[in-house]
């Protein structure tokens, strides 16, 4: 017990200075919000891909990001998990895969509207819009 006490203090005691940012890759921004029935549920993606030249994310490409799930007012906190999030060829939906969970994958379109995620809480949802498709997005 001493031993992890110690182990504790010391890293509690590092200076601010030793300490390391994420470099721009996992710098995240949320890209969809969208809201259920006492649930929301977000989307986010890194920067390297919201900023990608031509554009943001480009057409047919898949990105690996967050996806949450806020059941807060349920009294069951907020998860987050990784997702593939594939841009249409055409740049009309983007297609969310919750694949560390087996659920099929939802289409979202590009300008929003209602969509079904999880079963259990994420049916008929409401989203927005996919911000890096508004050409004024980070202007």
């Amino acid at each position: 017990m001493t031993a992890g006490l110690a182990a504790a203090i010391a890293l509690l005691s590092v200076p601010a200075s030793a300490v390391t940012l994420p470099d721009d890759r996992a710098w995240m921004i949320r890209m969809i919000a969208c809201k259920g029935n006492g649930v929301l549920m977000e989307v986010y993606l890194p920067q390297s891909v919201v900023f990608a030249p031509h554009g943001g994310m480009a057409a047919g490409k898949t990105a690996d990001g967050y996806y949450t799930l806020d059941l807060t007012e349920l009294n069951k906190g907020k998860d987050l998990e990784p997702v593939h999030v594939t841009m249409s060829a055409d740049k009309k939906s983007v297609t969310v895969d919750q694949y560390t969970r087996g659920l099929p994958p939802t289409r979202i379109p590009v300008g929003g509207g209602t969509v079904d995620f999880d079963q259990r809480f994420g049916i008929g949802a409401k989203c927005g819009p996919f911000q890096a498709q508004d050409p004024n997005y980070g202007n």
